[in-house]
């Protein structure tokens, strides 16, 4: 492990002449500009003690190596006594009360496996600052922390702080293909590269290590969910356990994506009946297999019976059948099966909307203990906005994870800026009604509001080998604000977005204030020029980033006239009682009111209601004015984001000044393109003039049609 670690800060310490690319991502350890802060930070460094030796303790230390000379000027001191010069004390709650006797100071028994205790203890007359966990990576959480109050200009030498995350799986899931292909991934290849794979070791891995643990992420799923079976191989598995390896220190499990029909494709069966005893037998010695190469691996992530994918339902079995026989095999090693609820066809003739709860509320309670059904977050697949999906609160007896998506495939890929903590935020508390009144979705999967055992947060990862790893800058942001919520659902964006910005731009006030205007408007732009008032998936099919509302054949019929229904009458999906009926798979409450187009959040109108272009809006302007001035609106601030950074030349960086600032060019110019093709394709159907209130685009639909995937997205960013 010692040779991973000492790879990694050789790599680090070379690319500390470089510009400003985006590689250190958030931990670009700046020097501290609080004069007192940094003489505390100083003095601390120069005295450092663990009350134990393990590859997580040496991870930290490699850790301290590199943030202490960026920070101070100076290199940190280790000492090996733990009394005399030491001014830090480092260790797991165990380690310290067997040799001091701290129990009554430092009771930690209730902050879980990955809690930690950090703050001022008095021994003998002298005071240490202390970072304590219950587990080497508990304190390994309370340093990255405490190194972050040191960037961001937070740190409080005499203040207590107790931290613990809310959610236990804290995951990323890598859409990524086994010849370094990544399916929805817009920042370069997979950064697992299976070919030098296991003699090669990148220290990208270690980087993209410590970048994971610093926000807390505990679990990855390596392996895109439309899975090879490949990945379960003998030789395969060598591959793993390497990054299986590195990523322990850091507190990090493996997953690996499990293709249903692995004993036909890898195991020579005839079948993949969950309930064969042959096939029972196949996944028991694959398993078992696992576990010795990788001794802590986490479990499988399964999609099946979705989108072409393999799964029980060809042998007439339920996902319970299926999730419970993967899960059997898991349970002796104490893995976990992670089943998504993603299911639906193009074949059956049921809105998409209903299918995920149609197959999964009759098996509330079937499932193994150790299945977790990982949920999107909306119903229909990682819009733009969605209301929360039905299945939360729907579901009383099976553990629920949800499923964000960090990359922007639906949201201007990696070319527009467009932070999405704000969504997240509002589906994580968004009222459930069941199984309390006062339930959030952010109660379900954490457990307090369903009292479920497993609870987990995934979400599809927006990494690749891009320099900066995330293709936009804010990109990052993104990877930043899902860790963090994984850790506390319950933080607020604004937090976030400071916390992001002091760490990637510094601590000037006035940059901080425009930067986060940018960040926390991004995503209500982003709606508004591209569904605003509850439409939703008319993006053009083939590639999910520009609009294609007009193509009306074949498959493009489910991202266009099959969601948006518009006529020459009116626009919206009827999913009420006079529809669908979609809407009756949530609570009373939400029935009640989202049934009535006056009482239900215009965000979400026009997902529920059919409505005609002439209905009087809150506004007191017609349905078809109201969806003008929203596409207009957000044209409008995709601008002003645009001449807020320009007003940032000169006082950031310039390497990320340009990065930023010719994207942002670009995110103008498609939400252009969105509003002029929605508006003019929507008032082909309506026959209603032009909105007088907004600027006549240059162009007729004729020609916004041939640009249905434009060249700007094949502009890269000048490093």
């Amino acid at each position: 492990m010692k040779k991973y670690l000492i790879l990694a800060l050789l790599l680090i310490f070379s690319l500390q002449n470089f510009a400003k690319d985006g590689y250190e991502l958030w931990l670009d350890y700046r020097p501290i500009e609080n004069s007192i802060m940094r003489s505390e930070a100083d003095q601390l460094f120069s005295g450092i003690f663990f009350f134990g030796k393990n590859p997580t303790y040496e991870a930290i230390e490699k850790e301290l190596q590199l943030a202490a000379p960026k920070m101070t000027g100076k290199a940190p001191v280790f000492s090996s006594e733990r009394l005399n010069q030491t001014q830090i004390w480092l260790g797991t709650r165990e380690e310290l009360a067997q040799v001091l006797g701290l129990q009554n100071q430092i009771d930690i028994r209730n902050l879980g496996q990955d809690g930690y205790w950090m703050g001022p203890v008095v021994f003998q007359g002298k005071t240490y600052f202390t970072i304590v966990g219950n587990r080497p990576v508990g304190v390994l959480y309370g340093v990255f922390d405490w190194l972050k109050s040191l960037q961001s200009g937070s740190f409080d030498l005499n203040k207590v702080k107790m931290e613990s995350p809310k959610i236990q799986l804290r995951m990323l899931n890598h859409w990524d293909n086994l010849d370094r292909t990544v399916e929805r991934g817009y920042a370069g290849f997979s950064i697992w590269d299976w070919h030098r794979l296991p003699g090669y070791i990148d220290p990208r891995y270690i980087d993209y290590a410590r970048a994971n643990a610093s926000i807390g992420i505990n679990a990855v799923s390596l392996t895109n969910v439309n899975a090879n079976a490949r990945i379960l191989t003998s030789d395969f598995m060598k591959k793993a356990m390497v990054l299986a390896d590195i990523f322990r220190p850091y507190g990090i499990k493996v997953f690996l994506t499990a293709r249903f029909s692995a004993p036909i494709e890898i195991g020579g069966l005839k079948t993949a009946d969950p309930l064969d005893p042959e096939v029972i037998a196949f996944w028991k010695k694959k398993t078992d297999e696992m576990y010795q190469h990788i001794p802590d691996f986490g479990g499988y992530l399964v999609k099946a019976n979705s989108e072409g994918q393999p799964g029980p339902h060809e042998y007439q079995r339920t996902h319970a059948e299926g999730a419970n026989m993967l899960a059997a095999a898991l349970a002796p090693h104490g893995g976990v099966l992670i089943w998504r609820a993603f299911v639906y066809s193009h074949e059956i003739d049921e809105d998409r909307h209903k299918q995920a709860n149609l197959e999964f509320v009759p098996l509330d309670g079937k499932f193994r203990e150790n299945v977790i059904i990982q949920v999107k977050n909306g119903a229909i697949d990682f819009q733009p906005r969605e209301p929360f999906h039905p299945l939360f609160g729907a579901v009383k007896q099976t553990n629920l994870g949800v499923e964000f998506q960090i990359t922007q495939e639906y949201l201007g890929q990696a070319t527009q800026l467009v932070f999405l903590s704000p969504m997240w935020e509002e589906v994580l508390r968004s009222k459930t009604f069941r199984p309390t009144p006062t339930s959030t979705v952010a109660g379900i999967v954490d457990g307090s509001d369903s009292g479920q055992r497993l609870t987990l947060m995934a979400g599809v990862s927006n990494i690749g080998t891009d320099r900066n790893w995330t293709g936009h800058l804010f990109g990052q942001a993104n990877w930043y604000s899902f860790g963090r919520l994984t850790w506390d659902p319950y933080l607020s964006s604004e937090q976030i977005a400071e916390e992001w910005t002091k760490l990637t731009f510094g601590q000037n006030p006035e940059n901080l204030v425009k930067i986060k205007e940018i960040m926390l408007d991004s995503h209500e732009a982003a709606v508004n020029y591209m569904t605003p008032l509850g439409l939703h998936h008319i993006m053009g099919w083939d590639h999910h980033y520009g609009p294609g509302p007009w193509v009306t054949g074949g498959r493009a019929d489910w991202t266009a006239l099959y969601y948006h229904r518009a006529d020459s009458l009116g626009i919206g999906f009827d999913r009420t009682f006079t529809g669908s009926k979609a809407l009756e798979q949530y609570a009373p409450e939400i029935i009640r009111a989202w049934s009535d187009s006056e009482q239900i959040p215009e965000k979400y109108l026009l997902w529920f209601h059919h409505l005609s272009w002439d209905y009087t809006m809150k506004s007191g302007k017609t349905l078809w004015k109201e969806i003008g001035l929203h596409y207009d609106q957000g044209v409008k601030s995709a601008r002003k984001m645009k001449s807020t950074w320009e007003t940032l030349n000169g006082a950031i960086d310039p390497v990320q000044y340009s990065h930023v600032s010719q994207l942002l060019e670009i995110q103008v110019q498609e939400a252009e393109w969105w509003r002029n093709a929605c508006l003019l394709y929507f008032q082909s159907i309506s026959k209603r003039p032009f909105p007088s209130e907004i600027e006549q685009p240059e162009g007729d639909l004729e020609y916004y049609k041939s640009l249905r995937f434009p060249t700007a997205p094949g502009i890269r960013p000048k490093w």
